[in-house]
């Protein structure tokens, strides 16, 4: 599903805070309250919206060392091999198949260096991973949730 340009301004404001009023929004975009909330609710019933969270700062909650891992797997380790061992970790604050080299790209919170270590041995040794690359994030560049548009 594609979104119509007055969809995708309502959700990039969505995006940006979503605990806007339907009043404000619908001023931004030239809409009534009631025809935002309608929309919004549509793109929920479709799919488009898939929830509202807050967006918190790691640090704040312990995490001060963030770094990614290139995974390595064994043949015939499937996405789904890799999403189950991955998911009981509540350190990989994402997960994703890549091109390239490496079968996964994991991003890992962790409370310090230690930490960060003690996870990616505990990722390394899981049975589908042949081999591991870290790398570790300096500073934070550029961050984006869900409010870009690819066009």
């Amino acid at each position: 599903m594609r979104l119509n340009q007055l969809d995708e301004r309502i959700v990039h404001a969505l995006a940006e805070d979503a605990r806007r009023s339907y009043a404000d929004i619908g001023a931004e975009v030239g809409l009534s309250a009631p025809a935002v909330k309608r929309r919004v609710d549509r793109l929920r019933e479709q799919g488009a919206i898939t929830g509202f969270t807050v967006r918190v700062d790691p640090a704040a909650l312990g995490w001060e060392t963030e770094g990614f891992i290139e995974m390595y797997c064994r043949s015939n380790t499937s996405p789904e091999d890799i999403r189950r061992g991955l998911e009981r970790y509540p350190e990989v604050a994402s997960a994703s198949t890549v091109t390239g080299d490496a079968d996964a790209i994991v991003q890992v919170f962790a409370s310090d260096m230690r930490h960060f270590e003690r996870v990616l041995e505990r990722i390394a040794g899981e049975p589908f991973v042949e081999r591991t690359r870290s790398v570790l994030v300096l500073s934070p560049l550029v961050r984006r949730y869900g409010s870009g548009s690819p066009a």
